[in-house]
């Protein structure tokens, strides 16, 4: 039997024809900066998201942390999500590699209003950290794939600018976002002054992310990729995977997100299952939380384990918190199994 994997959407692999297109690519030395099918996807990309250039990087935290050491300087301070990606999961990068405090927003579901943003500016004193950045991430991961409305987005993003802040979109699933939002990444970009997007999450590319901006903003963003140790040199056939996703990986993300709504629904109707506070309705996109009922015998890493010796993985993210993450490796007969799974495992639990 196949395991099947719920870990993450990071997990899909390439397909053949993708892979077919990666060993086709023209090839030169990125570092040096003429790799063509690099520059391709660098071109195509600053165009999906209405930026006049934009940089290929190894993943999602560089592009991330790149952006961060473009907009500020040593001392300054980001106004971020407390859940954000860029505090929990990217290694103390503000801090190590740009030397920046972060600030945070406690809000139930990922995203925030403007005068959350406002009331954690500082005011322009030598004793205080200057408020430099504020970032957003869509969808947001620890909120289970939460999507921000475009029209909020945009009346943060303003209100931002306006306080004398620049703005960076954490976009690593924005693709999801659109998918389930209708609205084009640019439409989200435009408000921003940088922003960045995996390929390597949910659609089937080995390696690989972008960000987005300025000009200035996208070379001040390259020369960090180099210091970081991200300048890579025959990466274009890294580029023809992403440039394969663009033209047929995308539009698929339907089927995730129907997929994770289906992995909830029937979730549901297992004893001991709970749905998780942040999905009161169910997923917003491919990323389903769960909780294990209070009381129960079993708490989530003992489930994760449990499960995995049913060919099924995902992650416990908390003491009785747990994620499964739907993807493009995962069909719906999987769906299924991973329930039945999920149900025997609950009942050897004696629920």
């Amino acid at each position: 039997m196949h395991t099947i994997d719920l870990r993450s959407d990071t997990v899909t692999r390439p397909t053949p024809a993708m892979i077919d297109a990666m060993t086709r690519a023209p090839l030169g030395d990125d570092v040096l900066g003429d790799d063509p099918t690099v520059q391709a996807l660098e071109a195509r990309f600053a165009a999906l998201m209405g930026k006049p250039a934009a940089v290929f990087v190894p993943s999602g935290t560089m592009a991330n942390q790149a952006a961060i050491r473009a907009h500020t300087e040593p001392g300054d301070e980001i106004i971020c999500h407390e859940g954000s990606h860029i505090i929990h999961y990217e290694g103390g990068g503000p801090a190590a590699l740009s030397g920046c405090m972060c600030r945070t927003i406690s809000t139930p579901d990922g995203t925030f209003d403007l005068p959350s943003v406002e009331s954690l500016i500082r005011p322009p004193d030598v004793h205080f950290c200057r408020s430099r950045l504020l970032v957003f991430e869509n969808t947001h991961n620890r909120y289970g794939g939460t999507v921000w409305p475009l029209a909020r987005f945009a009346e943060v993003a303003a209100g931002a600018k306006a306080m004398g802040l620049r703005r960076h979109l954490d976009g690593a699933r924005l693709w999801n976002a659109c998918v389930a939002s209708g609205h084009a990444p640019a439409e989200y970009a435009a408000h921003v002054d940088s922003v960045s997007a995996c390929f390597s999450k949910g659609l089937g590319c080995p390696v690989g992310s972008a960000l987005a901006g300025d000009e200035e903003t996208i070379r001040r963003a390259r020369r960090a990729r180099k210091l970081f140790g991200g300048g890579m040199r025959q990466s274009g056939m890294l580029a023809a995977a992403a440039l394969y996703a663009l033209d047929h990986h995308i539009e698929r993300l339907v089927v995730d997100h129907a997929n994770a709504a289906r992995f909830a629904k029937g979730l549901r109707d297992i004893r001991g299952i709970e749905p998780d506070p942040s999905q009161p309705g169910g997923p917003h996109t491919n990323i389903v939380f769960f909780t294990l009922s209070p009381g129960l015998p079993i708490d989530a890493p003992a489930f994760q384990e449990r499960l995995r010796k049913h060919g099924v993985l995902l992650f416990a993210v908390g003491p009785r918190r747990v994620r499964a993450v739907l993807h493009m490796d995962v069909q719906e007969a999987m769906v299924g199994r991973a329930l039945e799974a999920v149900s025997e495992v609950m009942r050897g639990a004696g629920c």
